[in-house]
């Protein structure tokens, strides 16, 4: 499948200067997610806060907020997310064994109790959105208020990423 947007190649637009200069102190380099992005520069100066926040910012443990994101893609069909975020979650401590077990259907066996509940979490709001107090309350029994709120934003964040890979057919 073909890209929907033509990627804007980095340092070819004088305009995007700041904003590419500002994504790669974060990124270390443009990716092809902001080379589509930077087709529209307020998108992507402000797509890079919000992610540099969730992935640099958050007080989650990082193997939770990989495992999270890794399995957003899985969910999301986003093979090119689980992907570039595979050697991030090897880097926060996730094992091969529940990288692999992210993949199942039901990846509970290889979890920790807490684990599991965010990955309730994680499948609920991606496949149903509304959820249920049965799910949300043992994580609010877990987190504080600002780990919640982090944690629900990591999972809309990365539904919001791969959902715009794959609707744009970016990696493919």
């Amino acid at each position: 499948m073909a890209r929907r947007v033509p990627p804007v190649i980095p340092g070819t637009r004088a305009d995007l200067a700041a904003t590419e200069a500002s994504i790669e102190a974060e990124r270390g380099a443009i990716s092809p997610l902001y080379q589509a992005l930077l087709n529209s520069a307020p998108l992507a100066g402000g797509w890079e806060k919000l992610l540099t926040a969730i992935r640099n910012r958050s007080m989650l443990p990082p193997e939770i907020r990989e495992m999270v994101i890794l399995r957003v893609a899985v969910l999301n069909r986003a093979l090119f997310e689980f992907d570039a975020h595979r050697p991030h979650a090897l880097r926060a401590g996730l094992t091969e064994a529940k990288i692999a077990a992210l993949r199942d259907d039901r990846p509970g066996d290889a979890f920790s109790p807490l684990e599991c509940a965010v990955l309730d979490l994680t499948d609920t709001m991606t496949r149903d959105v509304q959820v249920p107090d049965a799910i949300f309350d043992p994580l609010a029994n877990r987190f504080d208020a600002r780990a919640l709120v982090e944690l629900v934003a990591t999972v809309a964040a990365y539904n919001m990423v791969s959902r715009f890979l794959e609707a744009l057919n970016i990696g493919h």
